[in-house]
Parts: C-alpha cells; sequence; structure tokens
C-alpha cells in the first residue's frame, strides 16, 4: 500500500511539472495514433505488417538468442527485404499513403461542413434507394469522408453535381453508360460516377454476395469511406463501413444509419487544435486559482 501511494504521489509530482509542450506532444501522438489505427484494421495493410513484424521479432530473437549466423542472415533479408515489400505490397502502400493524405487540414483545425448540410444530402440518397430498391436497380454510392479517394475518383467520370433523387436514378438507369460503377458523393455533391472499386478479399462474406457488394466492402476496407449498396437481384439495400457490411437495412434504418456514420456529434468534431486550446485554457485556470 506504501509502495502504491509513493507512486501514485510521483506521478501527480509528474503531473503538476508538466508544460503545455508536454500536452501538446501528448495529444499529437494520440492524434496519429488514432488515425494510423483504422488503417491497419483493412485487410492488405494486414499483410504488410505481419510480414513486417515476424521479420523484425525474429531478428530480436536470433540476436538474444546469440545465433550470430542466423541473425546476420535475417538482418541481411530484412534490408533487402525492405525493398521487397514497397514492390509486392505497393498497392496496400499507396493506399496507406493515400488516407493519410486524405486528411485536409480543415479536419485537423476543427473546420467542417455543417451537419445541416449534409440532411438534405441524406434524404435525396435514401428516397433514391428506397424506389431503386423497390424496382430492383443496382446501386453502389460512396460517401467519401476525411479519405478523399482521389484514386478512385480518377477511374470514373467526373460530375459535380447537386446531389438529388432524380440525378441518382438516371445515373444508376440500367441503360445508362455509368450505372454499371460506383458514385462517389464528396464535400456533399456526386463528385464522379462510373469509378472503379477495388474487391474485398474477405472469407467471411457470404458466398451469395455478389461484385457489387464485394466492391463495397472493399472500399470500406481500405478507406473510412460509408458505401451504400443495392442489390439488383434482390433490391436489398445494404451498407458497407469499416469493412463490415450491414444488409436488408429499411430505408428508415438506412436513413438512421447515414445520419450516424455523416453527421457527427459536437465532440466528434472537435479539432485537434480545439481541443488542446481547451485543455491548456483549463490548466491556465487552475494554475491562477
Amino acid at each position: 500500500m506504501d509502495e502504491f501511494m509513493t507512486n501514485a504521489e510521483a506521478i501527480l509530482q509528474q503531473i503538476s511539472q508538466m508544460k503545455w509542450t508536454d500536452y501538446l506532444d501528448i495529444l499529437l501522438v494520440a492524434f496519429l495514433v488514432y488515425r494510423i489505427l483504422p488503417i491497419l484494421r483493412s485487410t492488405g495493410t494486414m499483410r504488410v505488417a505481419r510480414v513486417v513484424l515476424v521479420g523484425v521479432v525474429l531478428a530480436w530473437v536470433t540476436a538474444q538468442l546469440k545465433l550470430y549466423t542466423l541473425s546476420w542472415l535475417l538482418n541481411q533479408i530484412l534490408a533487402i527485404g525492405l525493398i521487397a515489400v514497397v514492390v509486392l505490397f505497393q498497392p496496400e502502400l499507396r493506399r496507406m499513403l493515400d488516407h493519410l493524405g486524405g486528411l485536409r487540414l480543415q479536419n485537423i483545425l476543427g473546420v467542417e461542413r455543417p451537419a445541416q448540410a449534409m440532411d438534405p444530402v441524406i434524404d435525396q440518397t435514401v428516397m433514391a434507394c428506397e424506389v431503386m430498391s423497390r424496382e430492383k436497380v443496382g446501386a453502389l454510392i460512396v460517401f467519401a469522408r476525411e479519405n478523399q479517394l482521389e484514386e478512385y475518383f480518377k477511374t470514373g467520370t467526373i460530375i459535380d453535381g447537386q446531389v438529388s433523387e432524380q440525378l441518382l436514378r438516371n445515373i444508376f438507369f440500367p441503360k445508362a453508360s455509368l450505372h454499371d460503377g460506383a458514385l462517389i458523393i464528396r464535400d456533399g455533391r456526386v463528385a464522379a460516377a462510373g469509378c472503379v472499386l477495388p474487391l474485398s478479399e474477405s472469407e467471411r462474406l457470404s458466398a451469395d454476395l455478389g461484385t457489387r457488394h464485394r466492391a463495397g466492402v472493399g472500399m470500406s476496407e481500405v478507406s473510412d469511406a460509408v458505401v451504400v449498396i443495392v442489390s439488383e437481384e434482390t433490391g436489398a439495400i445494404s451498407v458497407a463501413v469499416g469493412g463490415m457490411l450491414k444488409r436488408h437495412l429499411a430505408p428508415q434504418t438506412l436513413n438512421r444509419l447515414l445520419h450516424n456514420e455523416l453527421c457527427p456529434n459536437e465532440e466528434q468534431k472537435t479539432g485537434l487544435v480545439v481541443r488542446l486550446r481547451q485543455k491548456l485554457m483549463k490548466k491556465d485556470k487552475e494554475e491562477q486559482k
């Protein structure tokens, strides 16, 4: 008990001696971890991480056991292997960099599009999906968030139009030239259509899912996008987020889910700099007391 109290007092003393730069350092590290963890959830990134981790662990174990020949051999393999990893996992690394590069300055500073601006976009999308579901018209709609999806944006046709039920239904009309590809909504506008998305390689997906669903799940695996899928065979509405697929959604459920994902609450929208400023102001008030 005495040891615990001693440690607790030492920690409290250390905290009291912290400067504003220490808080900045902690917040920046926490922010980077928060941004990098979602990337590591994707299948491709995990493959890269496993290869690197196994190599580093083996090199460390052989060094500790003083297996000099094997340790030297592993170190040589690691040196050459870094180049091999870049070559073999080029698509995955490119997506990781695209994900990090898609983090916009206004998101960090806490300047975002008001949640109310997304309300009509969501409403028009839900109405279009409800009609297409009833008429069994296939659709694949991607909502870009912090990741701007430039790599996939360039594979389609640029539109830059206002989101409306009529526009979405016309794009996915079976005889339309862009109906087979994905439609990307970015910053509350229809950015592009006829886009090509990566297919998921997950073995957890049901065997009855077609290319449209696998593309939707694949897009959600490599980015933070929210993907809405309407089945051409059954008319069922599904949503893919973070590699997970939610199927057979009613229009009301779709509306609620999109609002939850695309219209975060005030605490979630607060940027890094805003949180830091609030923390420093609170500390200054405590010191004045």
